[in-house]
């Protein structure tokens, strides 16, 4: 029986409209309750170098303000993690990170990179903090992970939720792959990136994934229906996906 799916939801383009203009609205720390009493487990903030959305009082506020655990995405950085370990956030993942890139645009690789990673990982881990790598679905990368002793691994999905067809259903096959390569190795499984209401079904039905972390999707899709109406249409959907199948009835 697989496990419950857990639902953070990333509130880091409620601050983009807002900085867009500037002032304190739309209120991100306002968007992360929201999303609380929508359903969501966990609330997810990328602090990026260049502080394009998410702020240093976004994140002050988020730490004191919600009930939710705060999963602070960041770039692997001398500066990044001596904010988590004043926060103390629950979680942190960690993310590969261009100043030029709209988003995130794939994985971390950590694989030629554990020396660079490996005193950060074991900071967060010594101060209680879990940790994540978001990787892409290969299996050097999670041997990587495993390497570091980053408890969690999650994968990046972009390149499934931007294929079609029969290079989609690849992509799928890459990601339930890893997810159980993931949980062979002992690592806790997490996925996002693209994921909508029409692609979110088949990441969700992968057993071995735990959580799912959706944010651009969601905040787009509330300046139609609301926050609230489209986190628990996604979490429906996620559910439906997740709900075991009823045994075929005899002829």
């Amino acid at each position: 029986m697989a496990a419950p799916l857990r639902l953070g939801v990333n509130i880091d383009h409620v601050a983009t409209i807002r900085n867009a203009r500037g002032g304190g609205h739309p209120d991100p720390v306002r968007a992360a309750k929201l999303a609380a009493a929508a359903g969501a487990d966990s609330i997810t903030a990328h602090l990026r170098e260049d502080r394009r959305h998410i702020s240093d009082a976004d994140i002050d506020r988020l730490s004191s303000e919600i009930a939710l655990p705060l999963n602070l995405e960041m770039a692997a950085t001398a500066e990044m993690v001596a904010i988590a370990l004043r926060h103390l956030p629950q979680a942190c993942c960690l993310v590969p990170e261009k100043r030029e890139e709209r988003t995130t645009e794939g994985g971390l690789n950590a694989a030629n990179q554990q020396e660079a990673l490996r005193p950060f990982v074991a900071k967060l881990n010594a101060a209680g903090i879990r940790v994540a790598l978001f990787i892409e679905p290969d299996h050097r990368q999670l041997a990587a992970a495993k390497a570091l002793r980053a408890p969690v691994v999650e994968l990046h999905t972009g390149a499934y939720a931007e294929a079609m067809g029969a290079v989609r259903d690849a992509e799928l096959d890459r990601l339930v792959r890893a997810a159980a390569a993931a949980a062979a190795l002992g690592l806790e499984c997490h996925a996002g990136h693209g994921l909508t209401f029409d692609n979110v079904g088949p990441v969700a039905a992968i057993a071995e994934v735990v959580e799912l972390n959706i944010g651009h999707f969601l905040i787009g899709e509330a300046v139609f229906s609301g926050l609230d109406s489209a986190i628990r249409r996604m979490r429906a959907l996620m559910e439906a996906a997740r709900a075991p199948r009823a045994a075929p009835r005899p002829a």
